[in-house]
């Protein structure tokens, strides 16, 4: 059964029939002779490109030098030979061609390692092999409006982003701005004119398209699954359907033959993540998987033993995507309830998030694969909602569909939105944070892995990771810096707690900064009055969802000084007097004051030799108190009292007894 992996409603859609011929995979043994250098990336590589490997120091290697392009021609000029696509990840080519005797000048190159059929001709017009998949009637079109607060108004898709807590993410201006996600389907059906995409058409926010099934730079005329997938991400008509995404840019690939399933469009697939990589995407979003394959290649069908994430040609090119910094989002597969049962590749790529489907409600729907990997990883790695997922079709209705095709794309749009905030944090950050902040996260099963993840919870969660806090001293101030993320609408509270003290004490409120998301930093100054010497520690708490009836807040960094002397008027000890006319002399009467709270206090009495001659302990002493020290007979002279918070000494008092 093909594994576009979504349940379409079956299309009269003819497809552009491509050239007669075999097809074959000639790989290479080394990339000799290049006239590429790795000292000379700009060449192969965008700027975008060399920027994601410098910020997140990924080393070039060999597999970012094309194919050696001698190669290449010797391959054209052997016969009647069409070269189709290259991959230098793969170090390979696909060719067309049905001259036996240019297969074999190939195989006699001696740079060629192998010549390799897979695929015959494609079929002339489109074939409908997604009757087995789970349709569904399309959901009538009815408005309901979101959270009043919400920057955008939802409509039917509000559920789709609200299981994730998706609309908080838009709220404080995450929406994909700054992101590229690559596409890669097997057509976009009149998206050049269907209304869900009219706003990244008027803003330019598709940057390029390319079949690299025909050739071609144009994908509007080709298979609808693909503009469906992507209008979960990008649709932006108010009050009836907005996407994840939708200020994202884009590139839309096309990598799949509709009308055929053989190994070929696996090596397609590698070809379009390269092209996502080498032109600066930050993700892809692949609702395509592979397990079994058309005749006469079903001898060559994956095995549940080839879903280990090393073996298959589209998991290799997906982990391949991943080390180059890509963030691979792709669907877990529909064979929940047939034989296969299990994922399909890619999304069993170690470094791919693999998604499974839910509905609305976070009940799994009976279609999604399980997992796990062959491997024994959690495969899918997440849910989001693929039953009943509002899409666009191409006849210009919207309404429901089935399939991991849409749980897919729903959730890499949230994901480009998150990731749009922390761009110091790598791929494979994001998505372990992802993992953390699932519905299952504790307890990661074979249906939804950890779970639905919850993207506010992931944000406080790289919050924390990312702030950083330090304290300086100046005379009897202590000023607190610290750097976070937030926005206006979230807020700081700096919390103390002073030498001997168990708990901290709010000291301090201070506002987040800016319209949207962003890098903040901050400064606190703590006057110090009659403070004691001794360790002050400080930590900030902040808030990231204030106007949530139950608070998002966490403590992002915890920070400490050590204060050697006493700020302000330090505790007064008054004049103290013999009020006893006992002649024992065996009391002392003292009057204490101190201008603020003292858990422990200790008044010791010392001779002129420094010898203790009475001793006496007091908890949490309030301003002033009266103490009578009991002493044994004491002789006329000099003495002196200390006082002591804990242990450290605070202020002494010379007394002269009559």
């Amino acid at each position: 059964m093909k594994k576009i992996l979504g349940c379409l409603l079956a299309m009269a859609l003819l497809q552009n029939g491509s050239a007669q011929g075999t097809r074959y995979i000639v790989s290479f043994r080394d990339k000799g002779s290049s006239p590429y250098s790795l000292s000379s990336p700009g060449i192969f590589l965008s700027q975008r490109a060399l920027d994601r490997r410098t910020r997140y120091q990924i080393t070039l290697d060999s597999t970012d030098l094309p194919v050696t392009p001698r190669y290449i021609d010797s391959v054209r000029l052997a016969g009647t030979v069409t070269v189709l696509n290259a991959s230098k990840w793969l170090n390979s080519v696909s060719i067309q061609t049905n001259d036996a005797t240019a297969i074999a000048k190939i195989n006699s190159f001696p740079f060629v390692r192998s010549v390799t059929s897979i695929a015959t001709r494609s079929m002339p017009g489109f074939v409908d092999k997604f009757s087995m998949e789970h349709s569904m009637t399309p959901v009538p079109f009815h408005r309901e409006m979101g959270v009043e607060a919400d920057h955008f108004d939802y409509g039917t898709s509000y559920n789709q982003v609200h299981i994730h807590n998706g609309e908080f993410l838009h709220n404080i201006g995450l929406r994909g701005q700054t992101m590229i996600i690559g596409m890669l389907d097997a057509g976009y059906n009149n998206y050049l004119t269907l209304s869900a995409f009219d706003s990244v058409r008027a803003n330019g926010q598709i940057l390029e398209t390319w079949d690299f099934v025909n050739r071609e730079a144009s994908v509007n005329e080709d298979f609808a699954h693909g503009m469906e997938c992507f209008s979960t991400i990008a649709a932006n008509i108010p009050g009836q359907f907005v996407g994840t995404a939708p200020k994202a840019s884009f590139f839309l690939y096309r990598s799949e033959d509709a009308g055929t399933e053989y190994p070929i469009e696996e090596h397609n697939w590698v070809c379009a993540a390269e092209r996502v990589d080498s032109a600066g995407g930050d993700l892809i979003s692949s609702s395509l998987g592979y397990n079994t394959f058309d005749p006469p290649y079903n001898n060559v069908s994956h095995t549940y033993a080839d879903m280990n994430g090393n073996t298959t040609m589209a998991a290799r090119g997906a982990d391949l995507a991943a080390k180059k910094g890509i963030l691979v989002v792709n669907s877990a597969g529909n064979e929940g309830t047939n034989g296969w049962h299990y994922i399909i590749t890619p999304a069993d790529g170690d470094s791919v998030m693999a998604v499974g489907a839910v509905n609305a409600s976070g009940a799994v729907a009976n279609f999604s694969s399980y997992g796990p990997s062959s491997d024994g990883q959690v495969k899918p790695d997440v849910a989001s909602v693929g039953q009943g997922t509002i899409v666009q079709y191409s006849s210009g209705f919207i309404g429901g569909n089935n399939g991991t095709s849409f749980s897919c794309p729903n959730l890499a749009g949230l994901t480009a939105c998150l990731w749009q905030g922390f761009p110091e944090f790598n791929n494979m950050k994001i998505i372990s944070t992802l993992r953390k902040a699932g519905s299952k996260a504790n307890n990661p099963d074979d249906r939804v892995g950890y779970g639905i993840p919850d993207v506010k919870k992931a944000l406080m969660m790289l919050v924390k990771e990312f702030s950083t806090a330090s304290v300086t001293s100046s005379g009897c101030q202590n000023t607190i810096t610290w750097t976070s993320k937030d926005m206006n609408a979230m807020k700081y509270e700096i919390e103390r707690k002073l030498p001997g003290s168990p708990v901290f004490t709010r000291i301090g409120v201070q506002n987040g900064s800016g319209s949207i998301f962003n890098t903040g930093t901050y400064l606190f100054n703590d006057q110090l009055n009659n403070v004691p010497v001794g360790i002050i520690t400080y930590r900030i708490r902040q808030i990231i969802d204030t106007a949530s009836a139950t608070l998002t807040a966490d403590y992002i960094d915890t920070v400490s000084v050590n204060l050697s002397t006493v700020c302000g008027n330090p505790p007064a000890i008054n004049d103290t007097i013999f009020i006893s006319p006992n002649p024992a002399r065996n009391k002392f009467t003292l009057s204490v004051t101190t201008g603020y709270a003292i858990e422990k206090l200790t008044i010791r009495i010392f001779n002129a030799k420094g010898q203790l001659v009475a001793e006496t302990v007091k908890d949490k002493l309030p301003g002033t108190a009266l103490f009578e020290i009991p002493t044994a007979y004491l002789a006329a002279g000099k003495y002196f009292v200390t006082i002591y918070n804990g242990q450290q000494r605070m202020a002494t008092k010379e007394l002269l007894r009559l």
